[in-house]
């Protein structure tokens, strides 16, 4: 085992002296520098390091601690531009001040110098002591502990009490590639000045990236640091076009690890299975199930026009409510069935495999015909129909133009609908309130809310927009009159551009 330690005299604050290694067999011991030779040293050498234990001694030009401690827990600098990981490249040595405990008392005084001791990943705290077996080296933050000056009282306190002396020797550390941050990793090896790509979606075993173009010449580095850094991660994957607006997934290309795209996946206590490369799912829309979710109350009917894999429908089955759902991908259809199965819920979901303007038109057709009928003033329960397909969703609106037959059931039995859709407008709340209105042809202002779900890109929102269809627009043979035609009761009140703007930056 290869050890560097530094003593550092009390009182040298100006520079750090560095050392040079040396290797420690069990039979050597580390020595001190006595302060007689170090006095009469420093009067011809602006530094020294120990050699061995020869007692040598060489001057070096001294490191001043101005030295960027951004620098210090970051890696080589000649790692920019790697396109093939090398990890042995971002090894590194690193000088940490350490302080010398009896090992007996290590854990009591550990709980005491939380602040002080060193947090870097995959580094142990508490070292063997190569000269005494009998102690122990604590790791202390460098950018905290400077000297034994740098103890906050209560450390200073809690040292004399258990007769610990504050002074501050010096390790020098080596760093390995496991040491490092994904993101420093790439933001060393990225061009500088440049957006480092860090985050990603987790699909089960798959981490599924958005690469901008300058990062696609390290692509396949990033997928492996992904999974490197990543616990479970197995597979790395990167979108190479848009969602197909009609199956709603999308190519992808593996940039590391297995091709295996059959993953599991936990949401809100709902366990989910799919082939990802076929079907689309979207971690980050998991409050949004749970939003909507908790609107339901048992017994209520939720038709759920573009259902995906299930996240809306089979929460909604288990909280008793009657399901419709429906996808047009024939892929989502088979793992919507599955996850029915799989969730306990296949006696309670009705599934449909028809384009969304069928499925409004035929089986939620017959449905509202029969829910609101003659017998609709006895019922209790709600309907909700929930479109989520949000590049065309409001496009589907004009399915339930003169739905229905009869004469029209009373305005708080008419169905709420939930539609979603992207907005690029200063304003997105007011937008994807007119695109609504420019479709249904009729003003929504009176009974409808939107809803920020989430920031998709820059200048880019997805939001939804709630609202009771009007009996004037779902019934044949209704005269619309725009100025005095009755109004569905308000759901909520619309949002002001102020407290949607308030409301847009608390969202995570």
């Amino acid at each position: 085992m290869i050890f560097k330690i530094f003593w550092r005299p009390f009182g040298f604050l100006r520079r750090l002296l560095k050392v040079e290694s040396c290797r420690i067999t069990e039979s050597e011991s580390l020595i001190p520098l006595a302060w007689t030779s170090l006095i009469q040293k420093l009067s011809k050498a602006p530094g020294i390091f120990l050699l061995d234990q020869r007692k040598r001694f060489s001057t070096m030009p001294e490191i001043e601690t101005s030295q960027s401690d951004s620098e210090l827990f970051s890696p080589p600098s000649d790692v920019r531009g790697m396109t093939t990981l090398d990890r042995t490249a971002f090894n590194k040595v690193v000088t940490i001040p350490v302080l010398k405990v009896r090992k007996e008392i290590v854990n009591k005084l550990m709980r005491s110098l939380k602040r002080a001791a060193l947090q870097r990943p995959g580094i142990k705290r508490v070292i063997e002591d190569p000269e005494d077996e009998e102690s122990r080296l604590i790791m202390l933050d460098p950018y905290k502990i400077l000297t034994n000056d740098s103890f906050e009282e209560a450390e200073l306190s809690i040292l004399k009490q258990l007769n610990v002396s504050p002074q501050i020797s010096k390790y020098n550390l080596e760093l390995t590639y496991e040491n490092f941050k994904s993101e420093e990793i790439l933001r060393a090896v990225l061009p500088e000045g440049q957006d480092v790509t860090s985050g990603f979606s987790r699909v089960g075993h798959i981490a599924h990236l958005n690469l901008r173009d300058h990062q696609l010449p390290f692509k396949h580095l990033i997928g492996q640091v992904m999974i490197d850094k990543n616990p479970g991660i197995t597979s790395a994957v990167n979108k190479i076009n848009h969602i197909d607006n009609t199956y709603r997934n999308f190519q992808m290309e593996v940039l590391y690890g297995e091709e295996n795209m059959m993953t599991k996946v936990r949401e809100n206590n709902y366990t989910y299975e799919f082939d990802f490369s076929k079907v689309y799912w979207n971690p980050r829309l998991s409050t949004e199930h749970s939003r909507i979710t908790e609107l339901l109350k048992p017994g209520d009917v939720l038709f759920d026009v573009f259902a995906g894999v299930g996240p809306f429908a089979i929460p909604a089955a288990k909280k008793n409510c009657t399901v419709f759902a429906n996808d047009l991908n024939p892929e989502s259809y088979k793992w919507l069935l599955h996850n029915c199965k799989l969730n306990k819920v296949d006696n309670k979901v009705k599934v449909f495999n028809l384009d969304g303007k069928d499925f409004l038109q035929g089986p939620v057709r017959e449905e509202l015909m029969q829910q609101l009928g003659p017998l609709s003033k006895e019922r209790k329960h709600a309907v909700h129909i929930v479109m989520n397909l949000p590049a065309k969703a409001i496009e589907f609106l004009s399915a339930f133009k003169s739905l229905l037959d009869g004469q029209p059931c009373g305005s708080e039995l008419l169905p709420i609908v939930h539609c979603y859709s992207f907005s690029k407008d200063a304003n997105p709340a007011k937008d994807v309130q007119q695109q609504a209105e420019a479709v249904l042809g009729i003003s929504l202002d009176p009974c409808s809310s939107v809803h920020l779900v989430r920031n998709v890109a820059p200048n880019k929102e997805m939001l939804c927009i709630t609202f009771q269809i009007p009996a004037v627009i779902l019934y044949k043979n209704q005269t619309l009159d725009l100025e005095n035609h009755e109004d569905p009761p308000p759901l909520k009140r619309q949002r002001t551009d102020k407290a949607f703007s308030e409301e847009k930056t608390t969202i995570a």
